[in-house]
């Protein structure tokens, strides 16, 4: 008898020691969990969870309901949260390199952002580096598109039209582009912008077209202008210390579910698109194609934002900017 209950007790023991061995990840999300990227990290849960026997215990906050895009960064950094997504442009401020993803028209195919964010490539190795030094790690891309205007009552097909008018932006690069082109930019985050467009705060929208609607964007917006100006990347980074503490077998674990969620969302970004600009055109949006003619006065006003961006940048932004050219 003595011995089973001897037994019991070092089970409720080992039951305890493995509850209190259970490490907590929890990740800020600025959109809604149905959008692609909070499904693509439920995909990204199920990996870590199951490959780490539950050790790992991944919670998402979605909907910016701990950190707004614009302050993940700097909680991360801190340790204030293990992990979390931000539009890779929030890095700006520490690490002007990152914008290359936003020079107007560079990385505007599929092929050419493949490549610029493939693993070991000098784009990504070089911007990662750059990351590492606020405190967080990048440990995974989530694609997220090409970048589009919304309007109402008309199409922004020139820079003509956006003369003079106020346009949410979510980077300073996109809004050099702006400026370039002759209107006013405005930052606005993310789970921000369905309230600016209601209220009339900016005319025009910048975002990509699955945001439309995981958002609902049509409710408050008529008009998409597919120019596709711009690659849209967010990035899951972890805090450096609490990666760090990790053990490498976890760490190995969580890395390889992370190369299951990136290569996931990346190979279904073009269907995500196409359904994207599906439902928006089905609930009354217009969508607009613009002529070779109109992109080109698009790319003919952007040169100053190269030169802003190299500025800013230096040698990195040189050595990026030739490689995302190369491609």
């Amino acid at each position: 008898m003595f011995k089973v209950i001897l037994g019991a007790a070092a089970g409720v023991a080992l039951t305890a020691s493995a509850v209190v061995a259970q490490e907590k990840m929890r990740i800020s999300l600025q959109l809604p969990l149905k959008s692609h990227l909070g499904q693509n990290l439920l995909l990204f849960e199920k990996e870590v969870e199951a490959r780490t026997d539950g050790a790992i215990d991944v919670e998402i906050y979605d909907s910016a309901t701990l950190y707004k895009d614009k302050e993940v960064p700097a909680a991360v950094g801190s340790g204030a949260i293990e992990a979390g997504v931000a539009s890779l442009t929030r890095y700006v401020g520490d690490a002007p390199v990152v914008d290359v993803f936003y020079m107007p028209f560079l990385l505007n195919n599929e092929e050419k952002v493949r490549a610029a964010v493939a693993e070991g490539s000098e784009v990504r190795e070089t911007i990662e580096a750059e990351i590492e030094k606020t405190g967080g790690q990048v440990l995974y891309w989530q694609a997220y598109g090409g970048a589009i205007m919304l309007s109402n009552g008309g199409a922004i097909r020139t820079p003509a039209d956006m003369e003079g008018k106020k346009v949410r932006v979510f980077g300073k690069t996109l809004g050099d582009f702006v400026t370039a082109s002759g209107g006013a930019p405005t930052l606005i985050s993310g789970s921000e912008q369905y309230l600016a467009y209601q209220r009339g705060t900016v005319d025009v929208g910048m975002t990509g077209v699955s945001g439309v609607k995981s958002r609902k964007l049509w409710e408050v917006m008529d008009t998409i202008t597919v120019t596709n100006h711009a690659d849209i990347e967010f990035v899951v980074v972890v805090n450096n210390e609490w990666w760090n503490g990790l053990s490498d077998d976890i760490r190995g674990h969580i890395t390889e579910a992370a190369a299951v969620a990136q290569a996931s969302v990346r190979n279904k970004m073009a269907s995500i698109e196409a359904e994207a600009y599906a439902a928006a055109k089905e609930n009354g949006m217009n969508i607009v194609e613009l002529t070779d003619d109109e992109l080109a006065q698009w790319k003919a006003v952007a040169q100053p934002v190269y030169d802003a961006y190299l500025a800013a940048s230096g040698e990195a932004g040189q050595t990026v900017l030739n490689a995302a050219g190369s491609n």
